[in-house]
């Protein structure tokens, strides 16, 4: 009753609506994680606890079989107004160029895009055309992310000071590495818009800046929304997100803002409709439909059910959260398959219970949202 209570209360502020709006937000597509089985049980060896993070474990590069099983669920089902439920694909649109920071000696950065890693890949030659079908098919629409998923200024001095287990991981073509991972390891090196100082800050509004802009090179059109990797960005950064075209900031209920020189953060709480001080938008998520990340499978689908449930009776879209992790097989197609039954059940069941339900992508609720 309580856990009820608060979910109600997150929903209380902000836009409302009567029609029920489901929206599926996606991060982490485009980047690269771990590229092979083989890394996984080298850098196991080498006494890496890969074992205790799903994300070190399965994540991975999309293959052309990942995209065609996910497709396949999602082209099952449809609305009131006949659409097919919508992966908002938060995107990474580059990746560290490894074999041109070795030539450098480490002394520079280099990436390339996520459509050049892909051609790196076994099963991923003709991933980017099924991203392409995705989008016409109104099943997968990308939005910004991030340059790349990389803490690009603490990677590179890591590497510049011979750290040993980033530099291994720079060897394997891998750095989602933490003090999780291993004890040496100060902190995370995929907080991309995590700032130290205020070089470091300047630094990610340029990569930012660059990111938007090769996006919109990949993709034909602005991205209108930005996702903070971690949930993590500095406030002083909206006003360029605002001035490259972006019109919705989303995470969840609680943006962890750096506070420049201290290590700490500031801890600002949004909602669904909140407007900062330029206008931009606020989309929050209430939701998570994340199989490949939990224990406690038996729930999973019942809160997400219940969750959306809740923001309908509170006049709320539902905005799930779900990380591209859960639907990666490339490194396990059981880890994959199992994930895609789950989804397929939540679709199923959501349907049944809500037949007048809308999917959307999160653009087009930004849209309803500033209309009204």
């Amino acid at each position: 009753m309580l856990t009820h209570f608060k979910r109600r209360l997150i929903n209380i502020p902000g836009w409302h609506t009567k029609r029920k709006i489901m929206v599926l937000d996606s991060d982490d597509w485009g980047s690269i994680a771990l590229p092979s089985l083989e890394v996984y049980e080298r850098l196991i060896d080498s006494g890496f606890r890969m074992e205790l993070n799903p994300y070190l474990k399965y994540d991975s590069l999309a293959s052309e079989s990942d995209l065609a099983s996910l497709f396949d669920v999602l082209t099952r089902y449809k609305d009131i107004n006949g659409n097919h439920p919508v992966f908002t694909a938060n995107t990474v649109v580059a990746n560290p160029d490894f074999e041109k920071i070795k030539l450098t000696a480490f002394k520079e950065y280099h990436y390339e895009l996520f459509t050049e890693s892909l051609k790196k890949y076994p099963k991923h030659s003709k991933s980017f055309e099924l991203w392409q079908q995705g989008m016409g098919e109104g099943i997968f629409y990308p939005q910004f992310h991030a340059r790349e998923h990389l803490n690009v200024s603490y990677w590179m001095k890591s590497l510049q000071n011979g750290h040993p287990q980033i530099c291994l991981g720079f060897r394997n073509e891998f750095y989602i590495l933490d003090n999780a991972t291993h004890p040496n390891i100060e902190h995370s090196c995929t907080s991309a818009h995590y700032p130290k100082t205020e070089i470091e800050n300047l630094e990610i509004e340029a990569s930012i800046k660059d990111g938007l802009k090769i996006f919109k090179d990949i993709f034909g059109y602005q991205s209108r929304s930005f996702t903070g990797t971690g949930y993590i960005w500095s406030s002083s950064i909206e006003k360029m997100l605002k001035e490259e075209g972006v019109r919705y900031l989303k995470g969840l209920i609680i943006q962890r803002d750096p506070i420049i020189g201290t290590g700490k953060f500031r801890t600002k709480y949004h909602y669904t409709g909140q407007r900062n001080k330029l206008g931009l938008i606020y989309l929050v998520r209430n939701a998570f439909f994340e199989p490949g990340l939990t224990n406690n499978k038996d729930k999973l689908i019942s809160d997400c059910i219940s969750r959306a449930n809740t923001a309908f009776l509170s006049g709320k879209p539902v905005i799930i959260s779900t990380h591209r992790i859960n639907y990666i097989g490339y490194i396990s197609e059981k880890f994959r398959n199992d994930n895609l039954r789950f989804l397929n059940l939540l679709l199923s069941q959501m349907l049944k219970l809500h037949p007048d339900i809308e999917f959307m992508t999160s653009d087009e609720l930004g849209l309803l949202v500033e209309d009204n």
